[in-house]
């Protein structure tokens, strides 16, 4: 698949701000973190890494929207979206957030073309065919998704995702089920992505070669985000 070249440009000072959190704080029957502090800028990958019940998934779910902290708030082009009408937010979340899930979440009496369809009939963009040769999964188009292989299915879920033209990708543990050439292959596909269209990126990952090709690396530890890069 060829060597992996990461375009890891120097973020400028003057760089819009594209997701701004502050003070999170969440717990469950116990206290997962608190005060949590982060801002996300165009061209911006952030990686957030941590032992296993750390709370990065968590995080990552409040910072996409898909779970309401305790304290805090989120702020989206300077809207705080938890206050948003529920119509708005589902807008923001179909329109210009998108989630790699670790479950692929693929419509499995489909075929792989007709999941990329669907995406394309919510964004009204079409099927990146480079895209799909990038990621080796042009040759697949016409098998069901239970035809296909974990890693095929999870490659074909981003696809998914960034047939959206989302500006904030939110990915959690995306090579999960790859080897790690494919996982390299997958991870410039993403930074490619946040670089040519302006849009940021927050992983979650256990693999420290992975996070540290982001632009900011930070380590969720003893309720806090620790900055590591």
């Amino acid at each position: 698949m060829g060597e992996t070249v990461i375009n890891n440009e120097p973020i400028t000072a003057d760089a819009k701000i594209l997701l701004e959190a502050k003070n999170l704080t969440h717990e469950f029957d116990y206290k997962l973190f608190e005060n949590i502090n982060l801002d996300l800028k165009q061209k911006e990958s952030i990686a957030i890494i941590g032992i296993s019940g750390s709370g990065k998934s968590t995080l990552l779910n409040i910072f996409s929207s898909l779970l309401k902290p305790k304290y805090g708030e989120i702020f989206y082009n300077n809207k705080e979206i938890y206050k948003l009408k529920k119509r708005e937010l589902l807008n923001i979340r179909r329109k210009d957030f998108g989630i790699i899930f670790q479950a692929h979440y693929l419509f499995r009496g489909f075929s792989a073309n007709d999941n990329l369809e669907i995406a394309t009939l919510l964004s009204g963009n079409e099927i990146d065919k480079d895209l799909l040769k990038r990621l080796n999964i042009d040759f697949v188009l016409k098998q069901g998704v239970g035809e296909l292989s974990g890693g095929q299915q999870q490659r074909l879920s981003i696809a998914r995702v960034l047939t959206k033209k989302p500006k904030i990708i939110f990915a959690d543990e995306p090579t999960g089920n790859l080897d790690k050439q494919t996982a390299q292959v997958v991870m410039q596909t993403l930074h490619k992505y946040v670089k040519d269209n302006d849009a940021g990126m927050i992983l979650v990952t256990h693999e420290d070669d992975l996070a540290m090709q982001c632009d900011k690396v930070y380590k969720l530890e003893n309720l806090q985000l620790e900055e590591l890069k």
